[in-house]
């Protein structure tokens, strides 16, 4: 490496926390010095007394390759000729107190299959990406008035060979992205994929931040998944974890033989609950490490957006921490105003960099403004995965029918904050794991009755503000909870009920995406009118929703019980014919088939707070969607 003026001035940003794109200047790059190739390697070590490469090359004799440390900034450097792509390699690491270690490189791009550790050399931009066209209409799409349904899924257990016996990033995307494609969904959520030692922590415990796990083979064939998920229209969203790391030795765990990347107090650093070690997010350069991650799978992946995993164990000091095992900030409250700081840093930098993705926050308190911009005090994400839904929710969905109207509050309460936020929808893998049942099974009442709900529940989340997700099995009412072991029962599919749900969310995800009023002002107050929503006796609430332009008012009725009601009254906002356009009560679907076949005149008479009403039947366990076809003569 030739230590000029540019190579300072990346030096003095990583330690200013402001290199966005530090792995470019650390980690192991293909190069060329004097004429000859090989591979020049940087890693930022401050503390190590001795740093060399060491690999097969080798024979992984730290004596043969020690690296330089150059000045007194941290960082080690060495060129070795003749290394090329595939070289794997791990730095080894002498101590202040004369311990030697083995560690992968925290910027490595690939890494070897678990269970072995090392680092692999891979270079960037060699793959020809083909996703031109899709990557210049982002730069003009408004996501906020835009349909969006998110497919989440754990490529490794959506189906697989055998047991720990996965198809490749490429067999994927040939198998998953016309699934989705079919079924409407606008992207895909993938569980964590940078690399990780434990298949059963799903990626959240990762090692590796820079490299895509290689359990599903190479860079360039996620680049192939990404690119062809692109070709198919389908955005991708990554979920991305800086809140921790596993402990594994040779990960980032006291990298140089101290605390470098967590944080020197046990009391910050422990993450007791899940065994793991918080980053110190005021440690300027494990800034520039996080942010240029994020960076990086956006730029170098053509990533559409990061789910952020767990935002509230990263601003609060006692996430789940007993009341002696924390300490107060300064100014003795529970918020950690370092990690609040680095996550509107973060945030700013990427939009900066990366304009038009998406930065989702899964933030399960009443934190203010997640997602609202930095500048009027905001976290700076633009949208916040809506936990207070998610719960209420399946927390009614779940009793028996006979009980739901004595908690009818739990399906109206969203709309007390529902523009408070730009929201997500979230039917996530943490709620249908550990024995929470499926979303299928989580439905009350017979065979029947449970399809029923489950539809009745799917119409109502497409039908109300914010934008959706749901994860994987739930899409054909797999009654199994998810099986990280197993993949997804798909032979249930040979059953009229499950075939009948899985043509269910492909048609109302058509129905969804047709309809303008129940996506373009899912953020806005004027997007959403009650009709009703205080019949707690029969579990009915009914609702309007509006397009920009107001010309294609939806009303929709949703019952939550199993009861059939005729000649129902709902107020109306204009006069003239209604038709019902969707119910999940179709028999199409496995509903009972109480339609409204014919359209419905609206009486003059006042109703509900509108000057009309029309008669409808009620369809049992089931949500109707009814437009106004014509005016009154």
């Amino acid at each position: 490496m030739v230590v000029n003026t540019a190579f300072e001035h990346d030096v003095y940003l990583f330690h200013q926390g402001n290199l966005r794109y530090s792995y470019k200047m650390l980690g192991a790059h293909p190069a060329s010095e004097d004429g000859v190739e090989g591979v020049r390697f940087a890693v930022w070590a401050p503390n190590a007394v001795q740093v060399s490469v060491v690999g097969d090359f080798n024979q992984w004799d730290g004596r043969e390759h020690p690296m330089t440390k150059l000045n007194d900034n941290g960082i080690w450097y060495t060129f070795i000729p003749n290394l090329e792509k595939g070289t794997m390699y791990k730095y080894e690491i002498l101590t202040k107190h004369g311990h030697l270690s083995l560690k992968a490189d925290p910027y490595a791009f690939s890494n070897e299959l678990r269970p072995n550790t090392a680092s692999v050399v891979y270079p960037l931009e060699q793959y020809e990406w083909s996703d031109d066209e899709w990557m210049k209409q982002r730069e003009s799409t408004n996501v906020y008035e835009s349909p969006m349904s998110i497919y989440e899924l754990h490529l490794g257990s959506w189906k697989f060979i055998e047991e720990e016996v996965f198809y490749t990033y490429r067999e994927y995307a040939d198998m998953v992205i016309p699934y989705v494609k079919d079924l409407g969904y606008t992207h895909i959520e993938l569980l964590p994929l940078t690399e990780h030692p434990f298949d059963r922590s799903w990626g959240y415990q990762a090692t590796g931040y820079y490299g895509v796990t290689s359990r599903y083979g190479t860079p360039d064939d996620f680049r192939y998944f990404v690119d062809k998920c692109h070709n198919y229209g389908i955005g991708v969203i990554l979920d991305w974890v800086p809140g921790h790391f596993c402990k594994d030795q040779h990960g980032l765990r006291r990298f140089d033989g101290e605390p470098l990347y967590e944080y020197d107090n046990p009391a910050k650093a422990e993450k007791t609950q899940w065994g793991t070690l918080t980053f110190d997010f005021g440690r300027n350069e494990v800034q520039s490490f996080l942010i240029s991650n994020a960076i990086y799978w956006l730029k170098e992946y053509h990533l559409d957006g990061l789910r952020v995993d767990a935002v509230a164990s990263m601003i609060y000091l006692d996430f789940g921490k007993e009341g002696g095992d924390w300490e107060p900030n300064q100014y003795g409250g529970r918020e950690n105003l370092e990690a609040v700081d680095f996550i509107k840093k973060m945030n700013e930098a990427i939009f900066e960099e990366c304009p038009n993705v998406l930065m989702m926050a899964e933030e399960s308190t009443s934190w203010p403004l997640v997602s609202a911009p930095t500048y009027i005090g905001g976290l700076g994400f633009n949208y916040k995965w809506n936990m207070g839904w998610m719960n209420d929710m399946l927390k009614y969905m779940e009793m028996d029918p006979i009980h739901r109207k004595y908690h009818h509050n739990l399906i109206t309460f969203s709309m007390f904050y529902a523009f408070s936020e730009n929201f997500v929808l979230p039917i996530s893998h943490d709620e249908v794991v550990h024995g929470k049942k499926s979303l299928l099974n989580k439905m009350p009442g017979d065979y029947w009755q449970k399809f029923a709900n489950l539809r009745a529940f799917l119409a109502f989340m497409f039908a109300h503000p914010g934008k959706k997700l749901l994860f994987m099995g739930s899409e054909f009412g797999q009654f199994d909870e998810w099986k990280d072991l197993e993949d997804l029962d798909w032979e249930l599919l040979e059953y009229d009920s499950h075939a009948s749900t899985l043509n269910y969310v492909r048609q109302l995800h058509q129905f969804y995406r047709d309809m303008p009023s129940l996506w373009e002002m899912d953020h806005e107050h004027e997007g959403f009118e009650w009709i009703d929503p205080h019949n707690y006796e029969q579990s009915i609430v009914s609702f309007v929703r509006n397009s920009k332009s107001f010309t294609d008012q939806l009303v929709i009725v949703c019952n939550f019980t199993p009861e059939v009601y005729h000649n129902y009254k709902v107020g109306v906002p204009m006069d003239g014919t209604y038709e019902e356009i969707f119910s999940s009560d179709s028999e199409h679907f496995g509903g009972s088939g109480q339609r409204n076949g014919a359209p419905m005149t609206t009486i003059p008479e006042p109703w509900q707070g509108r000057d009309q009403h029309i008669q409808m039947t009620i369809p049992p366990l089931a949500v109707s969607f009814l437009k106004r076809t014509s005016s009154s003569s």
